[in-house]
């Protein structure tokens, strides 16, 4: 990892002692991520104190992630997130201004973005009083990645100048996005500590969007176009996965978070409706899956229902993957199997090595459902989120019939 001494220097972090540490200002607070190319990644901070501790609340639209591991030694902070291998280290400059860095972890190494937290500010960006630009609505679009197009849907909800929306690909959602629009122009960001994303483009008209630039993290840069199209659809033969020729049954056998190996030839599967959830601790929209499945089970289970996640993580080391994958099974409440396959995500046979069953894993989450006599009956690719609105919506209802029929067979 590339040290920064501005920042890395002056981390030397204790156990909270609040008596000794300064006490920042409460309210709202603009976070912006620093691109080497000059765009800043910017999203809003709710900073609160609960018993005397500091607690985050991070706001994507609707969403607030709540944050408490924080530790501050005097002027040094050091903020862990919930999920992900994810955590900022902060300085704080004056009673307005926090300086420091927002380290990722990735299979390969570490990321590291600049960061400025400026008090104070509840927009994101800059918002007029009125705008003769009017988004609301959902867009076809195409976004154009080393030089190869793809496919989306974009939705928007404007009012005012306000803006939130989404964006829909074939690997699924953009979850919650915030910004404004200013004159001609749109801006959207999210952050959840995996995703850190900035959209902008001119709204030419009512109907066409264009000059849109899309950047993701330290470095990547997409460019896109949308047109106004109230029936625009995602395609999703672009990533299915399917049983090979000849193949109805999947078998594996992984260990757990606590290392007991896990098939399905166990007892607690057989004669249950099964769904399988292809994952990884990495994926905030697999975090998104997780949040459902995890509430469906508990509310289901005595139905003939049993689930079991299989995890594809960062590393092939299996303390760092429990690790990460314990915070997933904290935060959702998973009572369900949490299955280590040992197989990095970046594996180009991922799927060769751990379902041979199958083609080729294309994108995480993708779900499998398995009926009471141990076949594959059914398998969905890609997930959307409650940020996509009747989208996710339309995934339940759809969710909930696949296992209702599922049941009725052999019962």
């Amino acid at each position: 990892m590339k040290k920064i001494p501005w920042i890395i220097g002056f981390i030397t972090l204790l156990t909270l002692n609040v008596a000794a540490n300064p006490t920042l200002p409460t309210g709202w607070w603009r976070a912006s991520l620093q691109r080497a190319d000059g765009h800043t990644i910017d999203f809003n901070i709710s900073m609160q104190y609960k018993s005397g501790k500091p607690v985050w609340f991070i706001r994507n639209a609707a969403e607030k992630i709540e944050v408490t591991a924080i530790e501050q030694k005097q002027d040094s902070i050091l903020v862990q997130m919930p999920l992900f291998e994810s955590e900022f280290r902060l300085q704080l400059v004056n009673n307005n201004t926090l300086r420091g860095v927002w380290i990722k972890s990735t299979s390969s190494s570490k990321q590291v973005m600049p960061l400025v937290l400026a008090y104070n500010q509840a927009q994101r960006y800059p918002q007029a009083k009125q705008t003769k630009r009017k988004v609301t609505g959902r867009w076809g679009a195409t976004f154009i990645d080393n030089n190869k197009p793809y496919p989306a849907v974009v939705e928007f909800k404007q009012n005012g100048t306000a803006l939130t929306g989404t964006v829909l690909t074939p690997t699924g959602d953009y979850r919650y996005l915030e910004g404004a629009v200013s004159n001609d122009t749109l801006h959207l960001s999210t952050f959840d500590g995996s995703h850190a994303y900035y959209f902008r483009a001119i709204i030419k008209n009512d109907t066409a969007i264009t000059d849109g630039e899309y950047f993701s993290g330290a470095t990547s840069i997409e460019n896109w176009t949308a047109w106004k199209d109230a029936k625009a659809t995602v395609p999703d033969t672009l990533s299915a996965v399917y049983l090979k020729r000849g193949e109805d049954r999947l078998h594996f056998r992984f260990p757990d978070l606590d290392s007991n190996l896990v098939s399905l030839s166990d007892p607690r599967f057989r004669d249950k409706v099964v769904i399988i959830q292809i994952m990884g601790s990495w994926c905030p929209n697999c975090m998104d899956e997780t949040a459902f499945l995890s509430d469906y089970y508990k509310n289901n289970k005595q139905r003939g229902i049993e689930m079991v996640a299989l995890a594809y993580e960062y590393s092939a080391d299996f303390r760092r993957s429990e690790k990460s994958l314990r915070k997933f099974q904290q935060r959702f409440n998973i009572t369900y199997p949490m299955l280590i396959t040992g197989i990095r995500t970046s594996d180009s046979l991922r799927t060769e090595k751990t379902l041979p069953e199958l083609t080729r894993i294309k994108m995480f989450p993708t779900t499998l459902f398995i009926g009471r006599d141990g076949t594959v009956k059914k398998i969905h690719t890609g997930f959307f989120g409650p940020g996509t609105g009747e989208h996710y919506e339309a995934y339940k209802k759809d969710f909930y019939a696949v296992i209702d029929e599922l049941l009725k067979q052999g019962s």
